[in-house]
């Protein structure tokens, strides 16, 4: 990679943020709905460090802290290690304990504030357990084990009356929109076992190693049961569907025998288990709580951290190991991408793996045959990474029906938090407010700001295999758009009542101009005379090699 294509990657992911933050700060000033709408994208997919207010440390403390520390020495931990890091004049010690996975992953196993938060509000059905404990792994489980004890496999790995019914779902794994939900009812609500064992079996995952039948399905079902069946979004549906997407993006010609067996594998795999025992809430919300979550991962990629480790977790348990006979490179090989694969799907890494996409595609080779040309780990791993991400953020671009029911989903989990955040007095997260939320401008601005530069970039990866993906994703955009409730006329008179808020729960009462005052154009489809009316190419990245350099010159 040239010095100049470096520097690109270094310099795209924070011209990327920039220019989305200049973008939501006009949008969040056009309306009130347009603000919660931008905090809530913000809050999401920005990976912001957050800021500490420590006091400022003086040059006559600083000399006395330097001969106080030089006079005792560095602390030593029990283990022999330093002792963590002081924070001087702030008062916080913190102390920590960790070891490295075989992959490089550092699993953190303790952690102590002197003055935290978050070790004074642990509850106590917590105290006296050690940390690094996984919680999540359920006994027993919903399948009883029926899978080892039966004399063989179901057709589809599961026990269904519906199964003729559901191998015509099924004989279209390859089809991208197909119905999940449909799925579930045919398969004895196994959407994740079912299309998952059609996967490895269409491409021969389990012949090239030697995973026995009823192995993967004990798995795949003791999988499914740690998925929660009482949260509306993050469950073994999505977890199905995400699955079936990635399936589908690795059959793309621009990727035909780029990789190998093992990495298909891998990318399967992460797309399974990447949110097994989601608890529901966002990983923000874990952290203002102070959950043991947040505190065994030290506030970083909670729930993601917490989904690799059940998952790795749950193949040691009986019947389960699906990579026994995998050597030991290919293990950890294996290991190392589906930790990679799963943390990139914590959303605040978002703008980060766009920049780097936006940077191969910039940057790309490809064969004769046009056959992408990814010759050493990192550009392999950033292709697998963004492709689970764009499966996990595929829903817009899924059929009109499929995708608002998927939409009321992830809304009602979003409503369901909201109701705990007020019930426990902390600010309600934005679009979590079931009582204000702005369903049908959300889902515009998600696709404007987030879906489309994604999967517009995507495209240009693969061209042109992913341009039907692209053109439903605005099909539904404009759909979405038509359907933003107009905002009420002003009042006629004095005498005439004034109707405090719209259908969306926008205040009116200060004259406030909503952004949907919508022009119908001649080929019929619905534009918005205000911020809402720019589609999706108002985020154009073009940040090519060439300007790279002068990107950062550009005035804010």
């Amino acid at each position: 990679m040239t010095k100049m294509a470096i520097k690109l990657l270094d310099d795209a992911g924070f011209l990327f943020k920039r220019m989305l933050n200049k973008e939501l700060s006009h949008f969040s000033e056009s309306s009130r709905s347009g603000n919660q709408i931008s905090e809530y994208i913000c809050s999401t997919f920005l990976d912001k460090q957050q800021e500490l207010d420590l006091p400022s440390l003086r040059v006559d403390d600083s000399e006395t802290e330097k001969a106080r520390l030089s006079a005792s020495g560095p602390r030593k931990s029990k283990d022999g290690g330093k002792d963590g890091f002081t924070l001087a004049g702030s008062g916080i010690v913190t102390s920590s304990s960790s070891t490295t996975s075989s992959s490089g992953t550092v699993v953190a196993l303790s952690a102590k504030s002197g003055t935290s938060a978050a070790s004074s509000s642990t509850s106590p059905s917590h105290v006296g357990r050690a940390m690094s404990h996984i919680s999540g792994i359920k006994r027993p489980l919903s399948h009883s084990n029926s899978v080892t004890t039966s004399e063989k496999v179901a057709k589809y790995g599961v026990d269904t009356a519906n199964e003729h019914e559901l191998g015509k779902f099924l004989d279209e794994v390859d089809r991208w929109g197909i119905d999940i939900f449909r799925i579930a009812e045919l398969s004895s609500n196994r959407p994740l076992t079912a299309v998952t064992y059609a996967i490895f079996k269409e491409r021969g995952l389990m012949n090239a190693f030697k995973i026995p039948d009823k192995t993967l399905v004990s798995f795949l079902m003791t999988l499914e049961d740690h998925y929660g069946k009482e949260v509306p979004y993050h469950n073994h549906f999505h977890a199905a569907d995400v699955t079936q997407s990635t399936h589908v993006l690795l059959n793309s010609p621009a990727l035909e025998s780029v990789f190998t067996n093992l990495e298909i594998m891998a990318a399967i795999f992460a797309a399974t288990i990447h949110d097994v025992d989601h608890p529901g809430l966002t990983n923000q919300f874990l952290i203002n709580t102070s959950s043991e979550l947040a505190l065994m991962y030290n506030d970083e990629s909670v729930l993601e951290n917490h989904h690799l480790a059940v998952a790795f977790k749950l193949l040691q348990s009986p019947d389960c190991d699906i990579f026994s006979n995998l050597n030991k490179k290919q293990r950890q090989t294996l290991r190392k991408m589906v930790i990679d694969m799963v943390l990139a799907t914590d959303m605040s890494k978002h703008m980060s793996l766009l920049a780097d996409l936006k940077t191969m595609v910039e940057t790309k080779k490809v064969a004769g045959s046009g056959v992408l040309l990814l010759d050493n780990y990192t550009d392999r791993i950033q292709v697998l990474q963004n492709m689970v991400h764009c499966a996990d953020l595929s829903n817009p671009t899924k059929p009109l029906d499929i995708y608002r029911r998927w939409v009321s989903l992830i809304m009602e989990e979003f409503f369901q938090q909201g109701d705990r955040e007020r019930e426990q007095g902390l600010d309600v997260s934005p679009m979590c407010d079931r009582q204000n939320a702005t369903i049908e401008k959300s889902q515009v601005g998600f696709i404007d700001y987030i879906v489309h530069p994604l999967w517009e970039t995507w495209a240009d990866l693969v061209h042109p295999d992913a341009q039907d993906i692209l053109d439903g994703l605005e099909d539904n955009r404009d759909w979405y758009f038509s359907m933003i409730p107009p905002s009420p006329p002003p009042a006629q008179s004095d005498n005439t009542p004034v109707d405090q808020s719209d259908d969306t729960g926008e205040n009116t009462e200060t004259g406030e101009a909503d952004d949907v005052n919508r022009i119908e154009n001649e080929d019929g489809h619905w534009r918005s005379s205000n911020a809402l009316s720019v589609p999706s190419e108002r985020i154009q990245f073009q940040i090519t090699l060439e300007e790279g350099e002068s990107g950062n010159e550009e005035d804010d």
